[in-house]
């Protein structure tokens, strides 16, 4: 197979290069290539301004804001854009309802979300995990039942991301519990002002509160909220699972910490050199470059086979990898910062920001071999999916 790009993908690389790094508001990347966390205002205010150009769904169809490109060229932009520490669209939004809705919504329910969603007017958070339901997706037991012209929602979920900014959750609900757990679930659409929910923030290793628990009680919501058809949720979730997992791939991103550890690796006296001249952590360096490099041809190979359209079995392949890569980057960084590492967010100490930023970076990465599917979860997949074990 023939990876190197066309001349037109070239180009095309080369036009959105140009745009993310002269175009876009340089204060904004800047923040994330130094590792910050944005604050709402500037997710919204980013995803707008992608939105505006035509960059924020691309994966969408046309008719609804996305681009007509191969999925060749959906990979140049996303991955340009991470090269670029342009904030990505919210994936809630871009990457996971938007695509669901623009595949399996009613007319009228596409009109009413689609819209506001590639524009972040309408911020999402995903109602999937469960105390007793992670991994197990299927065993979930939050309750809808019918209610003449409503569902009344019943349940808990837990680790919802960023669901303390959420206007509104997607959120899988059992609706007929008599069957196999996987064919009673259902996907509604609950507006997060709606009486009954209870939003209760959870503080990670790292100090954030990034992620939350949802709390329904006797939670009144129409009818007409139902994504699809009644008790099909499982068949929408595995395709929103699909797309979330190839996003998480991150290379470009990972390339970027890698470009920052040499950088400051540079920077950082060790003996009568520097510590990028160290023998052992050279080495170090360019096993996770090598490793770098081939999962992205990996991934371009899979994009270069996915002309249908259709989630890879595959994607379970690039999130694992991918995300262990993300976690090897953040503690290489740690690494160099070494003890300016450990006062993490204090201002008043005399050690460089950016490494004061590594541990809190290192320690909220250690999520990503979970969402999405943990690593063991992708492992099954693989084996029963992809080698037919």
């Amino acid at each position: 197979m023939n990876l190197k790009l066309t001349d037109d993908e070239r180009a095309f690389r080369d036009e959105l290069r140009t745009f993310y790094t002269t175009e876009f508001p340089a204060e904004l990347r800047e923040k994330v290539a130094a590792g910050k966390s944005l604050d709402k205002d500037e997710f919204v205010r980013a995803q707008q301004v992608l939105n505006a150009h035509g960059l924020a769904v691309p994966n969408w169809p046309v008719e609804w804001g996305g681009k007509d490109w191969t999925p060749v060229q959906r990979n140049i932009w996303l991955t340009e854009m991470q090269l670029a520490s342009v904030p990505e669209p919210l994936p809630f939004n871009a990457s996971m309802i938007g695509p669901v809705l623009a595949q399996f919504a009613s007319q009228e329910m596409k009109e009413r979300f689609l819209p506001a969603t590639a524009n972040l007017d309408i911020w999402w958070c995903q109602g999937f995990s469960e105390p007793e339901a992670g991994s197990d997706l299927a065993s979930l037991k939050t309750r809808a039942v019918r209610d003449g012209a409503d569902y009344i929602v019943n349940g808990q979920k837990t680790w919802t991301t960023l669901g303390q900014h959420a206007d509104w959750i997607f959120c899988l609900v059992r609706t007929n519990p008599d069957v196999k757990k996987q064919a009673g679930i259902s996907m509604l659409l609950i507006d997060m002002q709606t009486p009954g929910i209870t939003v209760r923030p959870i503080k990670l290793i790292d100090g954030s509160y990034e992620v939350n628990e949802v709390f329904f009680e006797d939670v009144r919501v129409p009818a007409e909220n139902l994504v699809g058809e009644e008790n099909a949720g499982w068949t929408y979730a595995k395709f929103l699972l699909g797309n979330e997992r190839i996003g998480i791939t991150r290379v470009g991103a990972t390339k970027v910490k890698l470009a920052r550890a040499k950088s400051f690796a540079a920077r950082t006296r060790l003996g009568e050199g520097t510590l990028l001249e160290d023998p052992l952590f050279a080495a170090r360096l360019a096993e996770l470059e090598n490793e770098l490099i081939a999962l992205e041809l990996t991934q371009l190979r899979v994009v270069a086979s996915s002309s249908d359209g259709k989630p890879n079995p595959a994607s379970s392949l690039l999130k694992m990898r991918g995300s262990e890569l993300q976690q090897a980057a953040t503690e290489l960084l740690v690494d160099i910062a070494g003890p300016d590492s450990l006062p993490t967010g204090s201002g008043d100490i005399d050690s460089p920001e950016w490494a004061q930023l590594t541990t809190g970076t290192y320690l909220n990465n250690r999520k990503v071999t979970i969402y999405g599917g943990s690593s063991e979860v992708q492992r099954s997949i693989i084996a029963s999916s992809i080698l037919g074990l």
